[in-house]
């Protein structure tokens, strides 16, 4: 079932899905699928004992909760008066810091959940912009004009060592600088975390598509453009992502959330 939100002149249209996989008992993805304000967002938790199911819910809800109890509001830095753009890139950081906080604090106070972490991706519209943010290896992809494009890189071991070497993620992966499955950043072991965050111009028909690397590790970018073209129905195209995925071999647990700039 798919959410919609006004954005401009347009809609924004929001549908997702979660799966556990193939391989593994329990799934430590965790998907927020609007249904009062445009918010999407992903996150992969990571740690023993279900911690990880734990952490990505954790920061699923703190970041849901932080958007929702910031809705009236616009951050001021005294006595500078911020401008919108920046006022709402502070908002999203801050909502990641908090829920960063929160699973570090929960993960300190149980010594079975020390240590856990989670990945996420999220996305937020506002007038005629988007805000988008992420820590890990969760990614989001947009879809225009056919083509398909990675909004950010990954927080991986083999990005950092591609970027410190000035060569490709292709060389470095065929040099065996790093391994293409490490995250280099999470949220959670530590009281602070960086964010990636930044502002994007979403155009009519356009198609994000927000993942954990559950998809994307299973099937390739020619893959995942193919179905999203392919499938004109939004509702069904985090189904079928997901069966390919599966079907690829279904390794890990697996979410897509996309969102349609539509007419309205």
């Amino acid at each position: 079932m798919s959410t919609s939100f006004p954005f401009g002149n347009l809609r924004v249209r929001f549908a997702g899905e979660t799966d556990i996989g193939k391989t593994h008992d329990h799934n430590e993805d965790t998907l927020y699928l609007p249904t009062e304000f445009p918010l999407g967002i992903v996150a992969d938790g990571m740690g023993g004992h279900a911690s990880g199911e734990v952490a990505s819910k954790l920061a699923v809800e703190a970041i849901s909760r932080f958007y929702e109890q910031t809705a009236s509001e616009f951050f001021h830095v005294w006595p500078i008066r911020l401008d919108a753009l920046t006022s709402s890139l502070l908002r999203m950081k801050s909502a990641i810091a908090y829920a960063n906080h929160t699973v570090y604090t929960e993960g300190e106070a149980d010594p079975a959940k020390k240590g856990m972490g989670t990945t996420v991706v999220s996305i937020y519209f506002e007038d005629d912009y988007a805000v988008v943010a992420h820590v890990g290896d969760s990614r989001l992809y947009r879809v225009r004009e056919g083509r398909l494009e990675l909004i950010m890189e990954d927080h991986s071991f083999v990005n950092d060592m591609a970027r410190m070497r000035g060569i490709s993620r292709e060389e470095a992966v065929s040099q065996g600088s790093a391994k293409t499955n490490v995250v280099s950043r999470v949220m959670g072991p530590s009281p602070q975390v960086a964010i990636d965050a930044t502002i994007i111009y979403p155009e009519l028909g356009d198609l994000y598509l927000l993942c954990s690397d559950g998809l994307n590790d299973m099937i390739s970018d020619e893959d995942i453009l193919r179905i999203c073209l392919e499938t004109q129905d939004v509702n069904e195209l985090p189904e079928k992502l997901i069966a390919a995925a599966n079907e690829a071999g279904g390794e890990d647990n697996i979410t897509a959330l996309v969102v349609r700039v539509e007419e309205y």
